[in-house]
Parts: C-alpha cells; sequence; structure tokens
C-alpha cells in the first residue's frame, strides 16, 4: 500500500487581501530573492476544515476546537438545576481536564481540540452529576480524555501541553501557499458616501479609508502519511478514505476567507497533481525558486512543475509510484481523477 499522499496545486487569485499580518496587510515571503504573496498554512487548513464541504462530508467524525469546554458543562448544569456557584466549581474540575484554567474561572488557558467521543463522555459525566447533584470524583476526571478518532484532529493533530499522552502527531503537513511570481502590495483609497448627506453643509466623503491588496498565481503542497491517518483513525481506513477524499475537494474548491467581501476572491484550483508512493516525500517548490516572467503565468507554472518533477525522478530515481492531474486551463482530467487516485488502496 502507499504510504504518501502528496498533492501539488497551482490556484490563481484576482486582486484580495486573502491573509493578512499584523498590519493588516496581504502576507509576504521573500523567496529567490524577489517579495511573494503568502498564506499561511494554519490559515489553508482552518478555511479547509471549517468549509460545509468538509464539514458535510465528515459529519459526526470532526473535533472541535475551544477553551469554552467548561462554559459548555456550566450552562448544561445550570439548566439541569444546578445553582451556579457549583455549576463553576464543577464545570472548572472537568475543564483542567483538558488544560490549564485560571482561578475563578472556567475556560481553558489554551484552545484545546476535543473529539466527538470526549463530549459524549464530559456530557454523560454532567448530566449524571446533575441528577445526582454532586461534584466529579477523581476517577470519572480520568475517564474524560479519549483516544481521539476525529477526522480533523487525525489529519493535523493536537498538543495537550499538560497531558502529553494524549497529543496526536498530525498526519497531514500542509506548507505555507506562496505565489510564483514576484509581487508589489498595493493600497486602496476607498470613501464612503452619506446616503443622506444632500441635508448636510459637509458633503464630503462620510468615511476615508485604505486597505492593502495584490494578485497573484500561488504554489500549494500537502503531503498525507496515509498510515499515520489510518493509525490515528483507530485502523478505521473507510473513515481515513473519506478524510483525504474530503481535504483534496476542499484544498481544489475552497478559497480563504480574507476580506471575501470588499474583493469576492473565490478561487478553485487551476491545476493539481496528485502522487503516491512509498518514497521520501518532497515539495516541487523549487520549480519556482526563479520567479517566473512569462505573460502566461499559469501555463508557464504547469510546464515548470512538471519539469520539475521529471528532474527529480532523474536525479533521485522514481519519486513517486503514480501521479495524476487535472488542468482546468486546458480541461485536462478531472477533480475526480485525481480523488480516485488519493484514495486508492
Amino acid at each position: 500500500m502507499s504510504r504518501f499522499v502528496q498533492i501539488h496545486t497551482l490556484t490563481s487569485y484576482p486582486p484580495a487581501n486573502l491573509n493578512r499580518d499584523d498590519l493588516g496587510r496581504p502576507k509576504t515571503a521573500v523567496m529567490g530573492g524577489e517579495e511573494r504573496l503568502r498564506v499561511s498554512s494554519q490559515s489553508l487548513k482552518r478555511h479547509w476544515r471549517t468549509s460545509d464541504l468538509f464539514q458535510e462530508a465528515l459529519v459526526g467524525h470532526l473535533g472541535t476546537r475551544t477553551r469554552d469546554i467548561g462554559e459548555n458543562v456550566c450552562k448544561r448544569l445550570i439548566e439541569k438545576g444546578i445553582a451556579e456557584k457549583k455549576a463553576r466549581e464543577w464545570s472548572a474540575d472537568i475543564a483542567k481536564v483538558f488544560g490549564s484554567v485560571e482561578k475563578d474561572k472556567v475556560t481553558t488557558q489554551q484552545l484545546v481540540f476535543v473529539s466527538p467521543e470526549e463530549w459524549d463522555a464530559v456530557h454523560t459525566l454532567a448530566d449524571q452529576l446533575a441528577q445526582e447533584n454532586r461534584g466529579p470524583e477523581k476517577d470519572e476526571l480520568k475517564l474524560l480524555r479519549k483516544n481521539a478518532s476525529a477526522a480533523d484532529i487525525a489529519l493535523f493533530g493536537r498538543m495537550l501541553a499538560d497531558a502529553s499522552s494524549f497529543n496526536v502527531e498530525a498526519a497531514c503537513q500542509v506548507a505555507h501557499a506562496i505565489s510564483v511570481h514576484g509581487v508589489v502590495v498595493e493600497d486602496d483609497y476607498f470613501t464612503a458616501v452619506d446616503d443622506l448627506n444632500a441635508e448636510h453643509e459637509d458633503r464630503g466623503a462620510a468615511h476615508i479609508g485604505e486597505t492593502s491588496f495584490a494578485a497573484a498565481l500561488f504554489y500549494g503542497y500537502v503531503c498525507i502519511d496515509r498510515e499515520s491517518l489510518i493509525k490515528n483513525l483507530g485502523d478505521n481506513t473507510e473513515l481515513a478514505n473519506k478524510a483525504i477524499a474530503a481535504l483534496v475537494e476542499a484544498i481544489a474548491r475552497v478559497s480563504p476567507k480574507g476580506k471575501q467581501n470588499s474583493f469576492g476572491s473565490f478561487a478553485y484550483a487551476s491545476y493539481m497533481m496528485i502522487e503516491r508512493g512509498n518514497q521520501q516525500p518532497r515539495t516541487l517548490s523549487a520549480a519556482f525558486l526563479a520567479p517566473i516572467k512569462e505573460k502566461d503565468y499559469l501555463q508557464a507554472s504547469v510546464d515548470k512543475l512538471e519539469q520539475q518533477a521529471e528532474f527529480f525522478d532523474r536525479v533521485y530515481g522514481k519519486c513517486a509510484d503514480s501521479r495524476v492531474n487535472f488542468n482546468a486551463s486546458t480541461g485536462h482530467g478531472s477533480l475526480n481523477d485525481v480523488i480516485a487516485l488519493a484514495v486508492q488502496d
């Protein structure tokens, strides 16, 4: 069975601000001596994981990333007739199972990825405490932690600093998407007009502002360790394949949501290549160390990407057992083709 599934994409975005830095400008990185546009892996993973497509495909098999386990339990206890003071004390005890909790609070200090099995255990215990009107016992709290079998936790991992035995090593690695060419981030000066400004003495703009943007063709790379994914999911191969198929489709179809209302920059991948094999994974980003200069960015990028894969094969030997791709600019291949290879046993 092939262990690694590698996914390479080229996606073109019109003027947009997909992923902002601390100053509100599009994120960038210098590569090959030129500034490139960048979308962080954290942004990509969150938008794929929370997309309707991914959520619907894996309903019932997804975790929740939150600090509010204790708040959830506290509300549940109060609704069942427990006094607020007791409810907060008991819910804080439950929240401490998953992370550090500050004094007099019930929220964890860190975000915690909670699996459906763990939520069920938490709610079952909360209901029992409410029914018996008592606080949780130590042995009961120990039973709340479960080996997470949620698809998104299995793919992207989780770290519980206070209980490393329940950490999950991510089966999926995601690179920051980066433009294949140099970019210049531009500033859009804009105004807002008061619809009733005819009644004002000052008929100028009611608001003046600036927002930054840039347009780019991005190279994206994702690697899934299928063997690790199946192991993380308790040897559930069917669920692992569902997760891979949902992720591949999300990568192709789901755009980051940064400033979407201002730019409407929804985009599908124009090109996707899937590789399968047991060979050590490698990105093809070296194809774009020299920024693309040709007028037809997409075709030039496809050529460079496929050439780089061929050159790696020549130098290192076969780097993948099988490959398939689609190219939406030429009508070659299909999303179904690449998904079929990605989930092949």
